[in-house]
Parts: structure tokens; C-alpha cells; sequence
């Protein structure tokens, strides 16, 4: 296949004249081909280690309810165990390197994934999911689509860049195949991963997205994740309420993503080893599936139910307090896998009850509980994850509904701003990450030359005597001493040149004031001076430093800019932009 898109890339170069960028517009479809085809190997997969630990296939919910108590108890714990076995080794395939991370391979890595590492990863994944850990099969799922991309990339021996590139088609791919959702796929990793929305990484990125769900449709067995029904037309007053459910999103879901950090936390404390871990989590699971089965897995079949039959509120709060709790256990342990399903889950759940409290008190005016469970699962996704476009353009394709525009669009905005009011929380640590940076950025770009000012300490005033200029010369090595009058108002300069020549030619030096050596002529920076500005400054002054006055009307002498500062300041931005 890799010999046939390299005849057709050279072939098409020599006759339209392609570029490199063109070409990449075709390895974007393989990577979007074999992210389809991985997805499918890992669904297969954990299908198959299901079908070996208790004889079925179907839902994890529904295995779970027709399983004795103490199967429930005992097999996430046992599959916590072998998932923290093929964790261990993972670690021993990574030879001192950081764990695998599509994420980092594309944002500050050089797009190369390690597959021994990856592969055994997955595989502990799968063991987790397969038993019942509650835990998002998405997140294995993408990091196969993007591992098939960087070996694609590496096969053909592309540069980092573009390798970066292709990965990030592969993690497209993977998002597109495991939700149906081909658009919301192309912007996760442009919003998320990449973090800006330009054509010539956008447009590849499409492509392996669209190539992955043809692929996805065109198989067997294809189904979405999420069967939406018809979503209502949303009138007048009840838009408002679509704001306040945005509002309860964005309050939950930064305590959401700091409990499973707390659990994180909780877990690595205790030192225990990676098995030990893993299989106190599951145990953990298997203990709470005694009493809420619906625990079990990434969350699909309730989801499906809450959307489509009737529950009451204290069993969606009772599941939900549940669901947190074992997700809290699982990811906290350390187990490999996504926390995108169960987001949704949660916002869902959320949605739901919310919708059932509205429309208790106001039955005639709001639609039914599962259109505010259908906008939850995008608000708190939107707020979790830092991405409201990502998350608008998700529910969107799933429902395929223009009503739900609207009131999502209110929902998840409205979400993520009083997500990110509360602070720098976010599902993935690249978008915190990013915003720091881009923070600091905007912070140092507007940095004026007041923040940059020291003492200085090679001041005289104009009745200084030659003896006295020639002792400040002696102690700082320094070309220019500023001169000042009785007020500290900034005259000028004496130069060393001017005082050396003095010396050659033997003048009488007793009678020389600073005064008469003056060069009134010399630049100067004020404080409310950008880096740019004061850049263009010293670009056209060959010191090492600059005074600062008050102002032109007011040249009181304020201290000095030095060079090194300055330099120093555009090297963090530099560094904050790479």
C-alpha cells in the first residue's frame, strides 16, 4: 500500500507539479484508513477477552446484572491485577524514556510514538475495560490511530513536522471512528492537540477524518455509540434554562476533573505497586457494581437509556454518584484509558436531572428530560475539556438536528466561561498547558520598560568634578555616565572617549566640571515603552543599557533598562510560543 501512494505521489508531482503539502493530503487518507482499522482491532479485541472471561459479548451493564455478586466483586480486581502487570512491562519497554503520549508526540515530541510501548499499553487497557473497569475505550482507541500514523510517517522517512502532522491525523481518525463524528474529530485535534485552526494542518486532518468514518461505514457491524432520538424545537423562556443547565455544567465539571485528580494523588501516595494499584481500584468498582451494575464499563447503554426511557431522579442520582465514584477508582489507579466517555456520562446524567427538576415545576413549557441529557453530555464536555466548539460540533453530528444548535451553543459557551473562571482545569494537560503559556505570553508582550527598570548607579551631577568622573570610570566599567542637574533631571551623558581624550591632550583637569563635558544628544527609554519599542532602541544604540526618564515634559532620571533584560524577556516569549 506505502509503494502505491509513493507511485501515485510522484506520479502526481511530476504532472500538476504537487508540493509536499499537496502529497500530505494523501498520507493523510492511510492514516485516516489504518486509525479506522485500529479502532476496529481494539473493539475487536476487547469483544474477544470479554467473550473468554464470562462467555459474552453484549453490553458490560447488562453482563454485570446477570453475573452472581461475587464475579462483579472479583473481576475488575482480577483484571486490575493483569492490567498492572502489562503495565510493569510497558515501563521496561520504555528505557528510561517518559510513557508514550500521542499528545506530546505531536505538541513537543518529534511525532514518534514507541510501538512496543504503545502496544502492551493498549493491551492493559483493554484487560481493564474488558473486566469492567469504568473507564473510556477512546482513549486507547485514538492512541492506536495515532501510533498506525507514526509508523506510516516513519516508514516513509518524513520530517518532524510533518510527522507531527500525520499523527495528528491518526488521533483524528481514532475520535471520528470511535464516536461517529467526523467534524468533531478534525477539531479535537485542531482546538485541543494543535491548538490553532490553520489550513495547512486542517485541511490533512479533515481528510484522515473523513477517510476514517467512510471506512467505519463501510465495514460490518457499524453502529454509533449513541442512538439520538429527535430533538424538540426549543421556544422562547425555555432557551434561559438551556443557559442555567451551561451554568451547572460549568460549576461541576472543574470538581469533576479535581476529584479524579485528588484520586490520582490518593493513589500514587500509597507506593504500592502498579498491580497492587490497579487491582484495589478494580476492587474498588467491583464493590460498587454490587449495588449499581450500571458502573461497569464506559457508559454506552445507560446513556442509550437515559435518552430513550424514562427514570426517576433519584436513580439517575444514584447511578451518578456511583459512575463518579468508579471512575474516581479506576483512572485514579492509574489504569490506561479515556475519561471522554464517562464526561459524558456525567453530563448526561446531569442533563437528565435537570431536566426532570424543570420540567416537574414547569410541565408545559419544556421539553422532555433527554433534551436537556442530549445538551448536558456537550456542556460538560465543553467544560471539562476546555474545547466548546469541539463539543458543539460532537452533540451536533450525532444528533444530526439543526433545533439543538441553539440551545447547545448557549449551554456549552456559557459552560466553559465559568469553567475556565474557576481556573486552569482542563481534561488534558496540554490545553492547561497551553493557556499558561499563551498567558504568559500576552503577559511579557505587554511588559513595558517600567517592569524592567534598576538603579542606576553611574549618576553624577553636572557639577561633578573631572577627579570625581574619572573615580566613577575607574569603579564601573561602564562607557557613559549620566549626568543629572540639583533636580535629578536628566541632562545628558559624559563618554569615556571624551574623558580619555581629555587625558591625552594633558588638559587642566582641576577647573573640568561634568558640565562641560556634557553630550546633551543621547537616547533615552520612559516607562510606559514596550519590548518593542524599547527594542527598537537599543537597535540603534551600541551600549549595554539605557536610561529612563519620567517623561519628555519631566525628565526626571528614573534608573536604567539593561540590554540582557530586555533579551531576556523576548527569550521567554520565544520560548512560550515554541
Amino acid at each position: 500500500m506505502f509503494n502505491f501512494l509513493l507511485k501515485i505521489r510522484v506520479r502526481l508531482q511530476a504532472l500538476f507539479r504537487f508540493s509536499e503539502s499537496h502529497s500530505m493530503l494523501l498520507w493523510a487518507c492511510a492514516a485516516g484508513f489504518m486509525g479506522a482499522l485500529a479502532t476496529i482491532g481494539f473493539r475487536e479485541g476487547i469483544n474477544l477477552v470479554q467473550w473468554l472471561l464470562v462467555g459474552d459479548t453484549g453490553s458490560l451493564v447488562e453482563i454485570a446484572t446477570r453475573l452472581p455478586w461475587t464475579v462483579r466483586l472479583v473481576l475488575p480486581a482480577a483484571g486490575g491485577v493483569v492490567a498492572g502487570l502489562f503495565l510493569l512491562l510497558a515501563r521496561r519497554f520504555a528505557d528510561g524514556k517518559p510513557e508514550s503520549d500521542y499528545m506530546e508526540a505531536i505538541t513537543i515530541g518529534e511525532g514518534r510514538i514507541p510501538v512496543r510501548q504503545s502496544l502492551v499499553r493498549s493491551l492493559s487497557s483493554l484487560c481493564t475495560i474488558a473486566s469492567g473497569g469504568s473507564i473510556g475505550r477512546e482513549g486507547s482507541m485514538v492512541h492506536l490511530a495515532a501510533l498506525s500514523a507514526s509508523v506510516i510517517g516513519q516508514l516513509r522517512r518524513v520530517d518532524p513536522p510533518r510527522l507531527r502532522l500525520l499523527v495528528a491525523c491518526g488521533a483524528a481518525a481514532g475520535i471520528t471512528s470511535a464516536y461517529n463524528a467526523p467534524i468533531a474529530g478534525a477539531f479535537f485535534v485542531t482546538e485541543i492537540v494543535l491548538g490553532s485552526i490553520a489550513m495547512e494542518s486542517f485541511g490533512p486532518v479533515v481528510v484522515a477524518s473523513v477517510v476514517a468514518n467512510i471506512t467505519m461505514r463501510s465495514l460490518p457491524g457499524y453502529h454509533p455509540a449513541y442512538e439520538m432520538p429527535a430533538f424538540p424545537a426549543i421556544f422562547g423562556a425555555e432557551s434561559l434554562l438551556f443557559v442555567l443547565l451551561g451554568i451547572l455544567a460549568g460549576v461541576l465539571a472543574p470538581a469533576f476533573l479535581r476529584l479524579l485528580d485528588l484520586a490520582k494523588r490518593v493513589f500514587y501516595r500509597t507506593r504500592w505497586p502498579l498491580p497492587i494499584r490497579l487491582g484495589v481500584g478494580g476492587l474498588g468498582v467491583g464493590a460498587l457494581s454490587i449495588y449499581a451494575p450500571q458502573v461497569w464499563g464506559n457508559g454506552y447503554s445507560v446513556v442509550n437509556s437515559i435518552l430513550h426511557s424514562p427514570w426517576t431522579w433519584t436513580a439517575l442520582l444514584s447511578v451518578l454518584i456511583f459512575k463518579v465514584a468508579a471512575t474516581a477508582l479506576t483512572a485514579g489507579s492509574g489504569a490506561v484509558g479515556g475519561v471522554f466517555t464517562p464526561t459524558l456520562f456525567v453530563g448526561a446524567t446531569i442533563g437528565a436531572i435537570f431536566g426532570i427538576g424543570v420540567h416537574t415545576l414547569w410541565p408545559h413549557g419544556t421539553s422532555a428530560p433527554f433534551a436537556y441529557a442530549i445538551v448536558g453530555m456537550g456542556a460538560f464536555l465543553a467544560a471539562a475539556t476546555s474545547a466548546p466548539l469541539m463539543a458543539i460540533l460532537m452533540i451536533f453530528e450525532m444528533t444530526l438536528s439543526y433545533e439543538v444548535v441553539l440551545p447547545l451553543m448557549l449551554a456549552c459557551v456559557v459552560a466553559y466561561f465559568i469553567a475556565r473562571s474557576q481556573g486552569e482545569t482542563s481534561m488534558y494537560q496540554v490545553m492547561v498547558t497551553r493557556n499558561r503559556t499563551l498567558q504568559e505570553r500576552e503577559r511579557l508582550r505587554a511588559t513595558q520598560m517600567r517592569e524592567l527598570i534598576r538603579p542606576a548607579d553611574t549618576v553624577l551631577q553636572d557639577t561633578a568634578r573631572f577627579s570625581e568622573i574619572t573615580r566613577v570610570f575607574l569603579e564601573y566599567p561602564v562607557k557613559y555616565i549620566y549626568v543629572v542637574d540639583t533636580d535629578n533631571r536628566f541632562r545628558g551623558v559624559v563618554a569615556l572617549q571624551d574623558v580619555t581624550s581629555v587625558l591625552l591632550h594633558k588638559q587642566d583637569t582641576d577647573a573640568i566640571s561634568a558640565g562641560d563635558l556634557l553630550r546633551s544628544k543621547f537616547d533615552y527609554l520612559t516607562p510606559d515603552m514596550s519590548l518593542g519599542q524599547g527594542f527598537q532602541h537599543f537597535m540603534m544604540h551600541q551600549g549595554e543599557r539605557l536610561p529612563v526618564i519620567e517623561s519628555d515634559a519631566h525628565p526626571v532620571l528614573l534608573g536604567v533598562v539593561y540590554k540582557s533584560s530586555l533579551l531576556d524577556a523576548y527569550g521567554r516569549i520565544d520560548s512560550a510560543q515554541a
